[in-house]
Order: C-alpha cells, then sequence, then structure tokens
C-alpha cells in the first residue's frame, strides 16, 4: 500500500507538515451527485497546477562561474560591481535554487490545503455546517476526479496513452485521497514483554482487514489499465472525431479509400459523440489482432475483479431505513405475476433462461427491473427474518441452511439475489440501482466510501476499455469483409 501522501516545508530555522484530502464538488447535497458508474455531473476538485513558466530547468544544481569569466567581469565592471560580482561567484546560486524548491513545495502545501479545507467543510463552502458526511464527501472526490471532462478521464474516449499531465494528476490526487486508508485501524488482542520479563496482554492496531484486503488489489488493478492504455503509443489504427476533443491529435489519411472509413451502424449508434475508429484497407495484421484480444480479456478480467470488489463492499453496507420504508407490501407486487410465478414454481430455477423471456433490449429496462427484483428480495428477506425471529439476513441463512426450500421468503429472496446477479452480469454498464445509490448517500463508513469509489471508477475504466477494443475488432473485421 502506498504511504500517506505529506509535504513539508524547511528552512533554516521552521518546519511545517502538512497533509490531507478532499472532496471535489461544491454541491451541498447529495441529490445533486450522479453516482453512475461512468459519469459525474459536477466536479471543481482537481486541477493541473504548474504552470507554462519559464522553459529554464532549475531543477539540478547550480555551478558557479569559472574564475576565467569572473576575472572578465570584474575587467568589465566598476570596481563595486566588480566586487558584487566576485561575492556571488562565491556564494554561487545555491539560495535562488533554495527559493525555488521552497516555492514548489509551498505550492504542494496549498494544494493539500485545499483538499482537506473542502473535506471538513463536507462540500458546503458556505461554512454553515450543512454540507455532506466526510464518507460521501470523499466518495464524490474520486468519482468526480475521475468522471469529469475537466480532470483525468472524462474526455478520454480513445485506446491511446494518458498524457503526463494527466496521469500525474491521477497519481498526485488518488494518494491524497487514499492516504486516509493508513489510518483506519482495528484493535486485536496482542502480548506485550515488559523490561523485568513480564508478559501484559494489550491491544494492537492493524489495518482494518478490508482496507488491508481489497485497496492494495484496487491500487494493482489501477496500475494495470493505464499499463494498457499505455500499450497504445504505436497502433495500426487511428480515429476520425466525431464531435469529441482527444487527448491526442487524430491521425488521418487522405489516401485510403472510401472502405477504410466505413463503420457498423449498430455499434455505439446512440453514443454518435464518440470518435470514429479506422483501419487500413486491408485491416490490421494478424499480431495486432491477437495482442488486441490479449488486451481485451485482460481487461475484463480486471472489470470482473473490480465489480466482485465493488459488489462485496455494497453488500457490507447497512441498508438505510429510508430504504427499507419505502418497500412494498410483498415482492409479488415489486416484480410482477409472470416473474413471480417463473420465481415461485420452477423446481430448478434458472436466472439466465428468466431473463431471456423477459427481452430486455435497454439498459433503462433493466435497470428497472434490478431496483424490482432488489425492492422484492428485500420484502422477502424481512418476512423470513420476522418469521423466525431473527433480524439479520445472514442469521436467518444459517438457520434454515439445511432445507430453504421448506421457508418460501427464504427461497424466493435466494432466487431474487441469483436473478439480480445474472442480470448485472449480462448488463456490466449498469448504473447504481436505487438501493446501491442509497447505501453511497447515506453511509458513514469512511473505508468502505473509499473501496467502493475507487472500485466502481475502475469498473467503469475497464468497461470502457473494453468497449473501445471491440470498436476496433468490429471495424477491422467489417473491411476485412470487404
Amino acid at each position: 500500500m502506498e504511504s500517506s501522501s505529506s509535504v513539508s516545508v524547511s528552512d533554516e530555522s521552521s518546519e511545517a507538515n502538512g497533509g490531507g484530502c478532499c472532496s471535489s464538488s461544491t454541491t451541498p447535497s447529495m441529490d445533486a451527485v450522479n453516482l453512475s458508474r461512468t459519469f459525474s455531473d459536477v466536479s471543481s476538485f482537481s486541477e493541473e497546477h504548474g504552470g507554462s513558466g519559464s522553459s529554464v530547468d532549475h531543477s539540478g544544481p547550480f555551478e558557479p562561474p569559472s574564475a576565467a569569466a569572473v576575472s572578465r567581469l570584474i575587467g568589465r565592471r566598476s570596481p563595486a560591481a566588480a566586487a558584487s560580482a566576485l561575492s556571488l561567484s562565491r556564494l554561487s546560486m545555491k539560495p535562488r535554487a533554495d527559493v525555488l524548491d521552497r516555492r514548489s513545495t509551498d505550492d504542494e502545501l496549498e494544494l493539500v490545503k485545499e483538499r482537506f479545507s473542502k473535506l471538513l467543510l463536507g462540500e458546503d463552502m458556505s461554512g454553515g455546517g450543512k454540507g455532506v458526511c466526510t464518507a460521501v464527501a470523499i466518495s464524490n472526490a474520486i468519482t468526480n476526479l475521475y468522471a469529469n471532462a475537466a480532470t483525468v478521464f472524462g474526455s478520454c474516449h480513445k485506446l491511446e496513452p494518458l498524457p503526463a499531465g494527466k496521469k500525474t494528476m491521477w497519481r498526485r490526487e488518488m494518494d491524497c485521497l487514499l492516504s486516509v486508508c493508513d489510518y483506519i485501524v482495528e484493535f486485536y488482542p496482542s502480548s506485550q514483554t515488559l523490561p523485568d520479563g513480564t508478559k501484559v496482554e494489550v491491544m494492537a492496531t492493524r489495518p482494518r482487514s478490508d482496507i488491508y484486503i481489497n485497496l492494495p488489489a484496487l491500487e494493482k488493478l489501477d496500475a494495470m489499465l493505464i499499463e494498457i492504455l499505455e500499450s497504445f503509443q504505436k497502433a495500426e489504427f487511428w480515429y476520425a472525431d466525431a464531435g469529441t476533443r482527444s487527448f491526442g491529435s487524430a491521425t488521418s489519411s487522405s489516401t485510403m479509400s472510401s472502405s477504410s472509413f466505413r463503420r457498423s451502424t449498430h455499434r455505439n449508434e446512440d453514443r454518435w459523440w464518440l470518435p470514429v475508429p479506422r483501419v487500413p484497407d486491408g485491416g490490421i495484421s494478424g499480431k495486432a489482432r491477437k495482442e488486441l484480444q490479449q488486451k481485451r480479456d485482460c481487461a475484463t478480467q480486471i472489470h470482473k475483479a473490480a465489480v466482485a470488489i465493488n459488489t462485496g463492499v455494497l453488500g457490507d453496507m447497512e441498508v438505510p431505513d429510508s430504504f427499507m420504508a419505502i418497500l412494498p407490501k410483498s415482492g409479488k407486487a415489486s416484480v410482477g405475476d409472470g416473474v413471480y410465478r417463473a420465481m415461485l414454481g420452477a423446481e430448478k430455477f434458472s436466472p439466465e433462461y428468466l431473463l431471456d423471456c423477459l427481452d430486455m433490449s435497454s439498459e433503462h429496462e433493466a435497470l428497472a427491473m434490478a431496483d424490482r427484483v432488489e425492492a422484492a428480495m428485500y420484502v422477502w428477506r424481512r418476512k423470513a427474518g420476522a418469521s423466525h425471529g431473527r433480524s439479520r439476513w445472514g442469521a436467518v441463512k444459517e438457520l434454515v441452511a439445511d432445507d430453504e426450500e421448506q421457508d418460501k421468503n427464504v427461497m424466493l429472496a435466494g432466487r431474487a439475489e441469483s436473478l439480480l446477479l445474472c442480470l448485472k452480469h449480462r448488463f456490466p454498464g449498469l448504473s447504481q440501482t436505487t438501493l446501491d445509490t442509497s447505501k453511497i448517500q447515506f453511509n458513514k463508513d469512511i473505508g468502505q466510501a473509499i473501496l467502493e469509489s475507487y472500485s466502481r471508477v475502475l469498473e467503469s475504466l475497464a468497461f470502457n476499455i473494453v468497449s473501445w477494443i471491440d470498436d476496433v475488432l468490429f471495424a477491422d473485421k467489417t473491411v476485412r469483409k470487404q
């Protein structure tokens, strides 16, 4: 795990340390935040610091002028100017280098102060105490850092390396936000030996188990996704802009025939703003095609891993009382008669077959179905808990583990859960359900907020990379068929 981000400013007599992070959005209410897996509405979290400035490099050590140069300078100047020049030659320019280093460190310290202040304010810049809680503020910061067009990946729609500035911004600000996890610990019993040889039992601290397991995995997935994008430095395909500004300049060729500019009408036809992949007349080479497929398989596995972590973290979050209060009285009313009969009547329930029968053609329909199935699942869980005198679903599962079929509510809740998982796998780009959004909105656990938002943005990036590779492979297949 990467260490906590810290900045120090030092001179001959003083040293100050600062560290912290904060959210990106200035919206005072969670209602205005889009928690979809790909997009975010508002962000003022991240701006690039470090303008154009002079082209002179002051990073290295300064070399004082030679004795001959000083002699020539003394010969041309007045005695006072010569004495001044001689003094400068003895002192060199080290004070100037210290000023530049201190200025750079001061800029970083100001950046950390800004993040820390916004975090404490909870996105309420008025200071009136009406902001969101810390967990929601950090979740919004990670979401907006990823998705906003002004930051890192918001304007990324092509298979190409990230610019150095964007990549540095992503690393720097994620290190700042993830540094909070270095101080989230749990207590465990341990023993300590005193100087006289006596052993006593004490409570020691260690990183919280969910963070200790999931955060290094997410950082590894993050690095792998960046590496996949970096591998497209030299590619046999290019893009024609379709109203979207790219990180790099789109390559074009007037010598290519019209067949190389043909594009399928059924890929991304509802996203006309995306740039169009182009391939040569004969398509890309077999080696390049094989490498693309390998990168697609790698991104697919990364996507599955991010989804698994995100699902686990969301499952550990508490269900808000506001969600339970609006549940329907019966699960049948939520999913409808047809789905209810299919879930209840079959001896061997097949969620894949049921989804095939429903024939959902759009993600909007899939999301609506996911909301209904999830609501019905919690209705049946609540009824099962009431009938067995258990409030926790895990305790109910353990109680009826031997024969779940004997309890109708337990059986229906289990089948609804399998149907929901199958639905999410069939539509991997599905937005957050109503329950997921509610959990994120009312979550107070900072560690869970970081893990959930980090896994969600990596899930989105992996899904996008797979989609972009599919676009190129489809364009190549179309050209080769012609």
